[in-house]
Parts: structure tokens; C-alpha cells; sequence
């Protein structure tokens, strides 16, 4: 018996990788045994986010970084910093920013449901551009003169949601927002691996990028990282931070804070109060970092693929076309396509999801595919028990067995 099912739950197999519904990525016993050390005692959260804030600068190649409460809290703490600067009276204003600039300049086609951590910061999207591609309406994309021509006295920034296809260009986009001094808040929560975006995503001029803690890097699935110029990190961190605390008694870090910026105190508790880490979290986090940078992880992906080699031939006669995606990066582990051949089935990929979802043991593939009849399995939870286990339980719905 395990935790789970003391509480009277059953663990699921998981094979949708670290997605946040399911609980994000298996943590290593590094990370496990230093959040447990960091339990055990006391430091002051603000001195412990400024030495993160040199880690992370060091492992992005920025002037400084702070952990979040996940990707999507560091976009909120970076659109707040973005809008108030150093100003205690618009930090305290927020998320009501109607008196001042406070409009990020987005892409049509990089608007998605996690954008609205930038909104709750306060900030209104101006959407420009166009996918024609997508709706076979022409072959144009967003343009970098579309960002300059939206650009106005309410202006704030710009908000770039980086993949590797992303369009137009993150270097063009920074350049046409730059020569306006507009800064460029970058979206990469999942853009990791490869580790080198670490370092790369933000070089191209991004002013702030927020990735996720805990899918790749494989910290506390609540966490994240913003990097970025101190001068705007410094911000966020006064917004997050706790503040209660005698004016004359506040001695910020001087690595994220310019005291002087605060004459006649500190700001009030800021609209990212609610976006608070743990000490826990923070140490959790920088440990998986520098796994996560010093490839610790990437001796795993040839057992992933051997897992995934091991599901396919268990698989073979039933109704079903297995295919393995590798990337050769070294880093990014494999994929395996199972796509159901419905007719000879007689049931849709959707009602085998969701058979084997209800079934014992529960089984989550990735459904990102299931409108092509197509099961995705993602091999980060897999051990070779759970590997069969799924096969199995695969093999079960489709009458195979």
C-alpha cells in the first residue's frame, strides 16, 4: 500500500509524460532528498531566491531569474513587472491597470487558454496577424511590421509564444519591439529540451522567458523560472515576495533589488503574492536544474526507447499500426504512435481512451492524436512492470486478449 491508496485512490499508469493534469514529471532522488533537507530548517525566502536568481542566471545566460509557481506564474509575475516597473502605486493598482500603459502586442496565432496568465496580471492582448495557412485562405503568416504598426501610447509590451515554428522570428520581432524600447515577454514553458534554449532563447533578445520547472528540467511540477533583465526581474520579485515585514527592517537583496528604487519603503503585498514557493520548491528546483543541465537525464532515452520497442511487439496482430518517433538530439526521448484501425476495432480511439482510462489499472495515453484514431505514448512514468501492464490493458479493449 502507498500513499494513494491510503487515501482511498489508485494510482494510474501514466503515459501522458509530464503534464500538469497528471502531476508533472518524476522528480530524481537528488531532487527528493535536497526538498528534504531544505524542510528540516530555515532561511529567509528572499535570500533564498536571490541565490537562485544567480544560479539561474548562470545556467540562462541573463542577468538574473526567479523561481516561480510554475510557467504560467512567471508569465503573470513578468507582465506585472513589465507594467509597473519599480512604481509601488501601480503595484498596488494591479490587476486594475487602467491608468497607466498596459497592453501587450500578440500574435494571432500564438493566442492559446494559458495566455490568460498574462491577463491576470491586468494586462489587455492586442491581437495582430493572420494564420492563413491553416485555413487555406492564402500562404502568409504574422509579420514584424504588423508588432510595430499595433504599437501606441498604451503599449506595455509584447508577448512571443516561442516553438520551434514559430513565426516570424523571435530575433525580428525583438528588434522591431526594442526600437520602440518595448520589452519582449517570452512564452517557453515547454520548450525544453533541448537544454541549449536555456541559453539560446533568451540570447535572441528576449527581455523575460518563463519556462516550466517541472516537465523536462524535472523539478516540483509547481514550479517555474522567470530570466531575464534584472531590472524587471527585480520587479517581479518585490510583487511575489512576502512583504510583511517593518519598513525599517526590510533589507531586500541587493542582487535582485535596488533599495534605493523604494525610498520611504517597501511596496504592499503585490498581485504575485499568490504565486508563492516553498522553500522546498526553490531548493527542489535548483537541484533538477543543474541535473537538467548537465544532461544527467539523457543516459534514459535509450530505455525509453526499448519500453517503447517492448509496447509495439506486444501489440503486433492486433489492430493497431505502432510507429516510434525519435528526435536525434540526444536529449528528447522517443514517442510511440499507436493508431487504431476503427473499422476492423469496431470502436473509435476516443472510446478506447476512455476505456482505458475507467479500466484496472487506469491507463492515460496522450490524446493529443485521437481525432486521427491515433494513441500517444510517452514513456517518461514508464517502467517495464507498467510498460506491459499497458500493453495488456491496450490489448483488452481492443478484444485481443
Amino acid at each position: 500500500m502507498g500513499v494513494y491508496e491510503d487515501l482511498g485512490l489508485t494510482p494510474i499508469i501514466n503515459a501522458s509524460g509530464s503534464v500538469t493534469r497528471l502531476g508533472g514529471a518524476p522528480m530524481s532522488r537528488e531532487v527528493l532528498d535536497a526538498m528534504t533537507d531544505a524542510a528540516s530548517g530555515s532561511v529567509p525566502i528572499e535570500v533564498l531566491q536571490a541565490k537562485a536568481s544567480t544560479e539561474i542566471a548562470s545556467f540562462t545566460g541573463t542577468e538574473a531569474g526567479l523561481v516561480s509557481a510554475g510557467a504560467a506564474s512567471a508569465l503573470t509575475l513578468g507582465a506585472a513587472a513589465i507594467m509597473t516597473g519599480w512604481d509601488r502605486g501601480r503595484m498596488e493598482s494591479l490587476p486594475h491597470a487602467d491608468g497607466f500603459p498596459n497592453e501587450f502586442v500578440v500574435a494571432r496565432e500564438q493566442r492559446s487558454g494559458y495566455d490568460h496568465a498574462v491577463r491576470a496580471a491586468g494586462a489587455r492582448l492586442v491581437e495582430v496577424g493572420f494564420n492563413e495557412i491553416v485555413p487555406g485562405a492564402g500562404v502568409r503568416r504574422t509579420e514584424p511590421w504588423e508588432y510595430e504598426a499595433a504599437f501606441g501610447p498604451d503599449t506595455v509590451g509584447v508577448l512571443y509564444v516561442f516553438t520551434p515554428d514559430s513565426e516570424p522570428p523571435l530575433v525580428e520581432v525583438v528588434a522591431r519591439a526594442h526600437k520602440h524600447n518595448i520589452p519582449v515577454l517570452v512564452d517557453a514553458a515547454g520548450e525544453l529540451p533541448p537544454r541549449s534554449n536555456l541559453v539560446a532563447i533568451p540570447a535572441m533578445g528576449a527581455d523575460l522567458v518563463a519556462f516550466s520547472g517541472g516537465k523536462s528540467i524535472r523539478g516540483p511540477q509547481s514550479t517555474g523560472i522567470l530570466a531575464g533583465r534584472r531590472d524587471l526581474v527585480g520587479p517581479a520579485f518585490a510583487q511575489l515576495v512576502d512583504m510583511d515585514d517593518h519598513p525599517s527592517l526590510w533589507n531586500p537583496p541587493k542582487e535582485l533589488v535596488d533599495i534605493a528604487k523604494f525610498e520611504g519603503g517597501p511596496p504592499r503585498q503585490g498581485v504575485g503574492r499568490a504565486h508563492k514557493v516553498s522553500k522546498e520548491e526553490i531548493v527542489g528546483l535548483l537541484t533538477a536544474l543543474k541535473l537538467f543541465a548537465a544532461g544527467a537525464y539523457d543516459e534514459e532515452v535509450a530505455g525509453y526507447r526499448r519500453r517503447l520497442e517492448r509496447i509495439a511487439a506486444a501489440l503486433s496482430g492486433a489492430p493497431v499500426t505502432c510507429m516510434i518517433h525519435d528526435r536525434d538530439d540526444g536529449e528528447s526521448f522517443p514517442l510511440l504512435d499507436i493508431t487504431v484501425d476503427e473499422d476492423a476495432a469496431g470502436r473509435s480511439a476516443f472510446d478506447i481512451c476512455a476505456a482505458l482510462r475507467a479500466g484496472s489499472p487506469p491507463v492515460y495515453p496522450g490524446h493529443g492524436k485521437l481525432a486521427q484514431g491515433t494513441l500517444v505514448v510517452n514513456p517518461l512514468h514508464l517502467d517495464d512492470a507498467s510498460a506491459d501492464a499497458l500493453a495488456r490493458r491496450v490489448r483488452e479493449e481492443l478484444g485481443t486478449i
